[in-house]
């Protein structure tokens, strides 16, 4: 079985960051799934959190039907939702809590749908073809030793002090759990839930303006500010000063360990550490973990080796995003890990692999 993983295309995003709503970039994605039998979606499908869910949706729907009018219909998709899209789990969540499932999130739960909105549109969308639609969260078995995540719950260990990590550390205080002692999807999901719940409804309450209007993101605003591209060394100083400080007294409150640190080399290696860290807290016994998120792919060429690997030995790969982050990028985006268009392949010949659908070099029909 030839399977496709693709993560983070935030359908629906403001300002035409999402390069599947154009027509290149989907025909690209599409020529790709002529020889796959199994296609998943990692996470952070729909970007549930710059505006109303109505938007999001419409965007959505008509990128995924195309996709699924790709796939052959004995064909299978596996939907995962992450932190951007986890809204699509609320009513499924209510019913968990109320005693309706089983009462622990495995690690590859299948999600009970009886119908509702917006999941059942996304799900017609993607079966248009006639392919099998499947929900899994917050993960899923690819094959032997081969799990698969959107990997939001490195949030919860991460040292990057980003605004996902201290609304965590502050749910568990609060909530008087100790991120060091998880051992269940449970966990994660009873201290990242409620800020889930708290941005998307914030999201739905307010008019958010397009293009060069559209918000930044406040993390993404100070990793500008510190960035090495950033053309105010004074400001860029001041910067680093006040995050260190805040650093500090955010340690004192108890919502450490944190560092100051936002180079790009760190963000990769805390995310890294950071989802190591929640594969070994869950027990997640595999050969190679996939996962999303931080839309930074790898392991690339120029990668150490040893930093993508787990605690438990586990091989771990970043599935990157299909959206377009000029911050991230750099000046050189042909050879930047935040390019958008990667994906991971795997079958049951070679070990899961990462490639570019995107790149110029990259044939979508020669591997078939």
């Amino acid at each position: 079985m030839r399977t496709l993983v693709v993560s983070d295309l935030h359908l629906g995003a403001r300002g035409a960051r999402a390069l599947l709503e154009a027509r290149d970039p989907l025909e690209r994605l599409t020529s790709a799934l002529a020889g796959t039998d199994r296609l998943v979606l990692l996470g952070d499908v729909l970007e549930l959190r710059e505006g109303p869910l109505r938007d999001a949706l419409e965007a959505a729907t008509r990128v995924l039907a195309r996709i699924g009018n790709a796939l052959a219909p004995d064909r299978e998709v596996v939907l995962v939702p992450g932190n951007h899209d986890h809204h699509l789990l609320a009513p499924w969540s209510e019913r968990r809590s109320a005693g309706v499932p089983p009462a622990r999130l495995g690690l590859s739960a299948a999600v009970d749908w009886a119908g509702g909105e917006p999941l059942a549109a996304l799900i017609a969308a993607l079966g248009a073809g006639g392919a099998r639609v499947l929900v899994r969260y917050p993960g899923v078995w690819l094959g032997d030793g081969v799990y698969a995540t959107h990997g939001h719950y490195l949030d919860c260990h991460t040292t990057v002090p980003v605004l996902e990590r201290l609304a965590a550390g502050a749910n568990a205080r609060v909530l008087r759990r100790r991120v060091d002692r998880f051992a269940s999807a449970e966990d994660y999901e009873a201290v990242l839930g409620p800020s889930y719940a708290w941005i998307h409804a914030i999201a739905q309450a307010r008019a958010i303006p397009t293009g060069a209007g559209a918000p930044v993101d406040a993390s993404v605003s100070l990793w500008r500010a510190l960035g090495s591209g950033s053309r105010d060394g004074l400001r860029r100083r001041a910067t680093a000063v006040a995050v260190a400080a805040a650093v500090r007294t955010l340690g004192r409150a108890g919502l450490g360990p944190l560092r100051g640190d936002l180079s790009a080399s760190e963000l990769r290696r805390a995310s890294l550490a950071a989802f190591g860290a929640t594969l070994q807290a869950l027990s997640v016994g595999c050969e190679y973990a996939i996962f999303g998120h931080s839309h930074r792919a790898g392991p690339l060429p120029r990668d150490a080796a040893a930093e993508w690997r787990a605690p438990s030995g586990a091989r771990m790969l970043n599935a990157g995003c299909w959206v377009h982050e000029p911050d991230f990028i750099g000046p050189d985006p042909s050879s930047s890990p935040y390019r958008p268009g990667f994906a991971v392949e795997l079958d049951a010949e070679r070990p899961p692999r990462l490639v570019n659908l995107l790149d110029p070099s990259h044939d979508p029909g020669a591997e078939q």
